[in-house]
């Protein structure tokens, strides 16, 4: 979800409207409840942090001038909330930790997201971090799902994004080892048993340490049985933990009647005129939720209707490659699907094949170039989410990839191709390599164009082609391409071209410094693919876009 496409909500709550009140905090309920609980671990004060959080929000809502930022500001507020209840806790109720932990949230992680293999690993690892790494985990988690921006992490802790790539580093590798100790309590070594058998079975660091000592001396232990898959490569595509049947939030509550709220409101405005609405009798019905007279929150969703399970781990997600790479083994393309008069292009929505490095393209079909004009100009930089640029005219454009999972790995959202009038084809991909093509690792960590084990790894949606480093199109009309960054980092550098640069970049092969030849897409017909993200509406947010490459004509 993202604050943006939540805009005409944001606003209609701010002016006093109950059901879009209802609606705003039915919709970011479960990402406060996931931020919370992973940060404290299922601790008896969830359900007072989430409660504070919304509370906070709603009262304080009429003074967030920009609907665009409402997640980073409230990511903001529950990071508040989690710290000043630290600050609260004193030295006699940290004796009484053990009687209060009611609901452990990395079993309920794996429980509720039927979590299996190295996912459940990882959920369960988080028992063995420090309260400050668990709150940064709680949002790189998301951020890594795609639910989080990195300039939305940083913010939420406070730091510049440069300070928050190490302190995630920092905490990555606590995660790493807290994994490796998982993996050896499910050992049989013989003198691990000994060395735990006095253990209670909590968590905490007198035996973390103690393990981590026996780890590095035992050969058994320190050797895990199967490759070990970076953390955020298991994480994408990761849903939100369900928020438990019977859980309530009751925004009426708090220790503030509309009395005393509008009161403490500064003079007559928003805030007291949705105190007032709260406490007003209503009864409304939502997905999973009942949300009742006084403002409270029920979920009701019953215990008999399963949760959505994970996607079962692929090839890519549960071992490690030869080669590393962030895709599974690709498979051939699909034969071009039959064309009717309805409609044109291929369908292409599967993984390609990478063709033999030494292997020239075939020609580039002749298609009429009157010229593009583009509203970024001759060089288009597209680095933030919601940039985009418009093409109009009659032929080439290049869109440069760069993709920084230095910066931030995980989940990359594609780009969307909106509001196409005419017709727009893929028609080839150059730059001399594929950016999942491997190397030997170098200075920065990668060993691909999409990262390495020591920086991450940028995952491509299931189904979506590798991109190349150069990719091709040809327009016939206009078409907006927008830029969806939210999880991983990338950006795009947007040219037009023509026909004879493309001929040039996809002819260049490894007799002159490229790693692969480049590829020709292009049939010169309507049968030629079309991008597997475009479509000739204009919706709201562009990162909505099916992936579907077949246009009606």
């Amino acid at each position: 979800m993202n604050g943006r496409q939540w805009r005409t909500t944001i606003a209609a709550a701010q002016a006093g409207d109950r059901r879009a009140l209802d609606e705003l905090v039915e919709g970011w309920l479960p990402l406060v409840y996931n931020i919370v609980g992973r940060a404290l671990n299922g601790h008896a004060d969830v359900d007072d942090v989430v409660q504070e959080t919304m509370l906070r929000a709603v009262d304080n809502l009429g003074a967030l001038r920009d609907p665009d930022s409402f997640r980073s500001w409230l990511v903001a507020i529950a990071m508040r909330q989690i710290r000043d209840r630290a600050r609260r806790r004193t030295s006699e109720s940290l004796g009484d930790d053990a009687a209060q932990e009611v609901t452990d949230f990395a079993e309920l992680t794996v429980l509720r997201l039927q979590l299996e293999g190295q996912r459940r690993e990882v959920a369960e690892a988080v028992r063995w971090l420090d309260d400050e790494d668990r709150q940064l985990l709680s949002l790189w988690w998301l951020e890594v799902a795609g639910e989080l921006t990195r300039r939305e992490l940083a913010a939420a802790v406070g730091i510049s994004r440069q300070h928050a790539a190490v302190r995630v580093q920092r905490m990555k590798a606590r995660l790493e080892a807290a994994r490796g100790i998982v993996r050896a309590l499910d050992s049989s070594c013989p003198d691990r048993r000994d060395l735990t058998a006095r253990w209670d079975g909590r968590p905490d660091s007198v035996w973390r340490k103690r393990l981590a000592r026996h780890i590095r001396g035992c050969r058994h232990c320190a050797a895990p049985g199967e490759a070990v898959v970076p953390a955020e490569r298991l994480l994408v595509g990761l849903a939100l933990v369900p928020i438990p049947v019977g859980f309530t939030l009751s925004l009426a509550l708090g220790g503030k009647t509309a009395v005393a709220a509008t009161t403490a409101a500064t003079g007559v405005g928003w805030s007291a005129k949705v105190v007032a609405a709260l406490t007003k009798p209503a009864v409304a019905m939502t997905a999973g939720a009942t949300i009742v007279a006084g403002g409270a929150y029920v979920v009701t969703q019953p215990d008999s209707v399963p949760p959505k399970a994970a996607a079962p781990p692929t090839a890519a997600s549960t071992s490690r490659p030869k080669a590393p790479s962030p895709t599974a083994t690709p498979s051939p393309s699909p034969s071009p699907s039959k064309t009717s008069k309805d409609l044109y292009g291929t369908v292409v929505d599967a993984l390609d094949t990478a063709p033999d490095p030494n292997a020239r393209p075939a020609d580039l079909p002749r298609r009429p170039e009157s010229g593009l004009t583009s509203t970024g100009g001759p060089k288009a930089v597209m680095q933030h989410r919601g940039d985009s640029v418009t093409l109009s005219g009659q032929g080439y454009v290049l869109v440069r990839w760069q993709i920084s999972p230095k910066s931030r790995p995980g989940a990359l959202v594609m780009p969307a191709w909106t509001g196409l009038k005419g017709k727009l084809f893929h028609v080839a991909s150059g730059g001399g390599r594929r950016m999942d093509d491997t190397f030997a690792e170098n200075t920065d960590g990668y060993t691909s164009g999409m990262g390495g084990p020591r920086v991450g790894f940028t995952v491509l949606p299931n189904g979506t082609q590798q991109m190349w480093q150069n990719e091709y199109f040809y327009v016939d009309g206009t078409v907006t391409l927008t830029q969806n960054e939210r999880g991983a980092d990338y950006g795009l550098i947007v040219f037009p071209s023509n026909r004879d640069a493309v001929t040039k970049d996809v002819m260049t092969g490894p007799d002159q410094g490229a790693i692969r030849y480049g590829l020709v897409r292009d049939t010169g017909k309507d049968t030629a693919p079309v991008p597997q993200y475009v479509t000739r509406s204009t919706p709201a947010d562009a990162s909505t876009v099916r992936q579907k490459s077949r246009l009606t004509g």
